[in-house]
């Protein structure tokens, strides 16, 4: 978009140049229409306005401005905030709000007044007097109101932009019926309401249509079909109901169509087959259902095709394997049922499969191991009762991301995996066992590790230190034991392989822990520590409060005595912090407890004592319940005698 827009400045102050008529100076009426928008201007912090002085000629002396070089009429106004040259782009603001006498510039062609940010008020009604205006660009400011019904009169529009403001209100209806010059229209990222006018379908000429990003409710138009010239259509993130209606199949040219994020129902039409050059599909985050047609197999341009949470269902179309060009597709958090078609196998050029959340059976087609570009395979919460992790994944040279989580794996880890290219891994809820072997350190480009709930035993193997690029570790709900320092002592393949959370709750680990975990350097960034229902024993170390990312910390039924230190309120990004049932004693640290963060807060069951600090924070009484020494609200007063 800044480089269509600098290109078209560009050709007007070309065809100006070329001229050697010019007149000596503008029309009166432009001058002042231009000088008074410059009053509009509160704050100009790169000047770009400083050369509209009233003693020269705006045609020949002022930035930004060019004319008609018979005329001496004003046809081009490039303000930006975004300012380029040939080796530089400045990134700049304007505070102020738009003249109603711009509207008094009748030859403007094009008025550019984007990326200003600070450009606020509503856009004057005068606008729809520009009746030979062919671009207009508002966008990235912060204008408020709605559309003015006068942008009807803008007959000669081919591109307009008022996206990333604080517009309200309706689309008219006018609107859409007198553009029919109209190729491109970008009302993204406003607050826009009500619904899309069924006149639309008079843009004929539309090739671009964006309202993502606002309040748009009511159906599709059925008439969208008759856009034939239309290429790009993002309705996404707003409030649309109803299905998709069957003309949507017309549109022939169509290469990107998002319609996630809204409240859409029904099936999916088989028109969508017709799509013959849609290469980007988003529908996910909507009611679609029924099942899957099967002339989704008929798109020859699609690359990447999103569905997922929907309550689309039936079997996967064995046609999807027909899909030359598909590198992504992502159908999880849906209710598909059967096995995954052997044809998924022709998909050579696939690169992202995630099925998870489906109803999907077992076994998995081994016909899978041909697809030599896939990065990601997801196959977690389907009953696959698989047994084992397949030998064939090991053939997926390229995989760094493997979900089977929930998938019915018995027995212990594959040695296959120590030389696999896998980074982010997923074996939550499963009936894995045994040990968490010594080749785990084989795993170079792990940073993501989760093999929660299941069955293994055994402590860490020292050799865990050598995951230098591990990030993320969920270990919770197995049998582990032994002490914990190995997992904070962990290598860090600088600036990579710092901790972003820790859990590894509900295990046997022991402690104590050690007292400057919070120096630790790959715990430097962490956000997320859960340690609950373990034998640590020993008190809180004082060096958690150097966590200063830390948001969550859990601690609970670790066997903690002691007091909770006053140094924890220097970790001041928390939010959550659990201690119940332990055996803590002392009084509750002001500094903790007025965290300016905080949500959460649970001391209960233990013996604390001591008025409770006045807080912010609204925090139950339960969470403060089983300390009898315990007084103040939200609990009773403290008795002052």
């Amino acid at each position: 978009m800044k480089t269509f827009k600098k290109s078209l400045a560009y050709i007007f102050s070309i065809i100006v140049l070329a001229n050697t008529t010019l007149v000596e100076s503008c029309n009166t009426i432009d001058k002042e229409a231009l000088l008074d928008y410059k009053q509009h201007i509160t704050d100009d912090p790169s000047q770009l306005l400083k050369t509209w002085v009233a003693n020269t000629d705006c045609c020949t002396a002022w930035a930004g401005i060019d004319c008609d070089p018979t005329t001496g009429r004003v046809v081009n106004v490039s303000m930006s905030g975004l300012q380029s040259g040939d080796d530089f782009i400045i990134d700049t603001s304007m505070t102020g709000t738009l003249s109603p006498f711009l509207g008094n510039l009748t030859y403007l062609q094009f008025l550019d007044l984007s990326n200003n940010k600070l450009l606020t008020g509503p856009i004057p009604l005068e606008f729809g007097k520009l009746s030979n205006l062919m671009h207009l660009f508002l966008d990235t400011n912060q204008l408020t109101g709605s559309i003015p019904t006068s942008f009807a009169q803008l007959h000669k529009l081919k591109r307009l932009y008022l996206s990333d403001n604080h517009l309200s209100g309706i689309i008219p209806t006018s609107l859409f019926q007198s553009m029919t010059s109209l190729s491109e229209l970008g009302l993204f990222n406003n607050r826009i309401s009500g619904s899309i006018p069924s006149s639309i379908m008079h843009l004929t000429a539309v090739t671009k249509i964006d309202l993502h990003g606002n309040n748009i409710t009511g159906k599709i138009p059925i008439g969208i079909g008759k856009l034939k010239n239309l290429t790009y259509m993002d309705l996404s993130l707003n409030d649309i109901k109803g299905s998709i209606p069957d003309s949507i199949g017309e549109l022939s040219q169509l290469n990107l169509l998002y319609l996630n994020d809204n409240r859409l129902t029904g099936p999916i039409p088989s028109s969508i087959g017709r799509l013959i050059s849609l290469q980007f599909l988003r529908l996910s985050v909507n009611n679609l259902s029924g099942v899957l047609p099967d002339s989704i197999g008929n798109l020859p341009q699609i690359q990447r095709m999103n569905l997922d949470n929907n309550m689309i269902t039936g079997k996967l179309p064995s046609s999807l394997g027909n899909l030359p060009a598909i590198t992504d597709m992502y159908f999880s958090n849906n209710r598909f049922i059967g096995q995954i078609p052997k044809s998924f196998g022709n998909l050579k050029t696939l690169m992202f499969l995630d099925l998870s959340g489906n109803q999907l059976t077992g076994p998995l087609p081994s016909e899978l191991s041909k697809l030599q570009l896939l990065q990601t395979l997801g196959l977690s919460s389907n009953p696959l009762k698989l047994g084992t992790i397949p030998k064939w994944i090991s053939k997926l040279n390229g995989l760094l991301t493997l979900t089977l989580g929930h998938t019915g794996i018995k027995g212990e880890l594959p040695k296959w995996l120590s030389s696999s290219s896998i980074g982010y891994l997923d074996l939550s809820d499963n009936e894995l066992t045994g040990k968490l072997p010594s080749w785990i350190a084989n795993m170079s480009n792990l940073w993501s590790f989760n093999i929660s709930n299941n069955n293994f035993h055994s402590s860490i193997p020292i050799e865990f230190k050598n995951l230098s690029q591990l990030l993320i570790l969920d270990l919770h709900s197995n049998k582990f034991s032994g002490p914990l320092g190995i997992i904070f002592d962990k290598n860090a393949n600088e600036p990579q392989g710092h901790y972003d959370s820790i859990d590894v709750s509900s295990n046997m680990f022991t402690g104590p822990l050690d007292e400057n975990i919070g120096n630790k350097p790959v715990m430097n960034s962490i956000t997320s520590l859960i340690l609950s229902n373990n034998l640590l024993g020993g008190s809180i170390p004082k060096s958690i409060g150097n966590l200063t990312q830390l948001l969550v910390l859990e601690m609970v039924a670790n066997g903690l005595s002691g007091r909770i230190p006053e140094e924890l309120g220097n970790a001041k990004e928390l939010s959550t912090v659990m201690l119940s049932s332990n055996t803590l004693s002392g009084r509750i640290p002001k500094t903790v407890l007025n965290l300016e963060n905080l949500k959460v807060f649970d001391v209960s069951r233990n013996k604390l004592s001591g008025e409770i600090p006045p807080h912010k924070a609204t925090i139950p009484a339960s969470s403060f319940s089983g300390n009898s020494g315990l007084c103040g609200a939200p609990l009773a007063p403290c008795n002052r005698l």
